[in-house]
């Protein structure tokens, strides 16, 4: 470890010397999302833009890099850092039957989903694969056609597994007609992430590789219950989303309230892990100047990596839903200047 060495002298001659150790931390990564997973090439262009997140589910026939998406691995192969979020939620294809297929000469059949998700009063519930799916092997063809894609990209990137654990749970869920509570369904996706993951590093993988699981962040015990010891030794990094949905709302207190959470709560492995933000925004119905509060965002993610806790390493602006730029080149350009200050240079 680097250490400087101070010493003074007092016009007696006399002298003291102190010595501290210090650490030279890397500059933030500044990333992106675009609405519907969308070719962020040109947003990107001419700004300090070193991050991005995509989305896919493991019902997808094309996970990695995606249907017709060549520009994912050029971007992963310049450099850019890729966080994968790969969700049990099913969308993207045209049914949730039954799927068979072959991957590497090995012939799987998956059952249809059996979970419902996200159960919202007055809302259409999403379909997802279960847990107890997951855990007695149903989707291991899933994960099995995923990761023969993946050792197709030519890097390594960090896979996140789910969008958001707490708004799949808030209103419980239910599999195979069996219906659990928020906090049940909390247990349950911790048994189901720590398979996957496990599945997933005894069959070797890309250099580089990293785990996450997906929070929203927004309810201190369901951080909790997702962030056990145990799983956390398996993954590398911590994850919370984002967004300023009211004018009270302020940078540093948005991207501070998970992370006092996580300090007051965790436990050590969790808390030697850095965070990455794959989510973040502005609600432009509430916050009309999106710009200016983009343009305090890089100030509090100094002063929170000053401050004792896991130091945020990426924060990936999410351009659509809550976040949408509106106009778009004003907060786009806000991003660029943002991303050009301490901490992300």
């Amino acid at each position: 470890m680097p250490r400087v060495t101070v010493t003074v002298r007092d016009n007696g001659g006399r002298t003291a010397t102190a010595t501290a150790d210090y650490t030279i931390a890397p500059p933030v990564l500044g990333g992106y999302y675009l609405a519907g997973n969308a070719d962020p090439t040109a947003d990107m262009a001419g700004g300090n833009i070193r991050s991005l997140t995509q989305y896919r589910s493991f019902a997808d026939g094309y996970v990695f890099p995606g249907w017709n998406r060549p520009w994912l691995v050029d971007l992963g192969k310049a450099g850019v850092k890729i966080n994968m979020v790969l969700e049990l939620k099913h969308y993207g294809a045209p049914n949730t039957d039954a799927q068979t297929f072959t991957v590497d000469g090995v012939r799987y059949t998956v059952p249809a989903p059996a979970m419902t998700i996200q159960q919202r009063p007055g809302t259409t519930w999403p379909r997802a694969y279960g847990y107890s799916q997951v855990l007695a092997g149903q989707c291991d063809g899933l994960f099995a056609r995923a990761l023969s894609q993946y050792r197709t990209m030519g890097f390594g990137v960090n896979i996140q597994l789910a969008s958001e654990l707490d708004t799949d749970h808030e209103f419980g869920t239910t599999e195979a007609g069996k219906a659990y509570t928020w906090a049940e369904s909390d247990a349950r996706a911790v048994q189901a992430v720590t398979y996957v993951v496990n599945w997933f590093k005894a069959r070797g993988l890309p250099a580089g590789t990293t785990f996450s699981v997906g929070l929203g962040g927004f309810d201190r015990a369901c951080y909790q219950r997702t962030h056990p010891e145990a799983l956390m030794a398996k993954l590398d990094f911590l994850q919370w989303n984002v967004y300023a949905t009211d004018p009270t709302h302020t940078a540093l207190a948005r991207f501070r309230r998970t992370k006092d959470w996580a300090v007051a709560d965790l436990g050590p492995v969790a808390l030697s892990r850095p965070v990455l933000i794959a989510e973040w925004g502005v609600r432009a119905a509430e916050i009309p100047d999106q710009a200016a509060w983009i343009r305090t965002v890089p100030a509090a993610i100094a002063t929170l990596n000053a401050e004792r806790g896991p130091r945020i390493v990426r924060t990936n602006y999410f351009n659509s839903g809550w976040g949408t730029l509106s106009p778009k080149a004003t907060g786009l350009a806000a991003l660029k200047a943002a991303y050009a200050t301490r901490p992300y240079v």
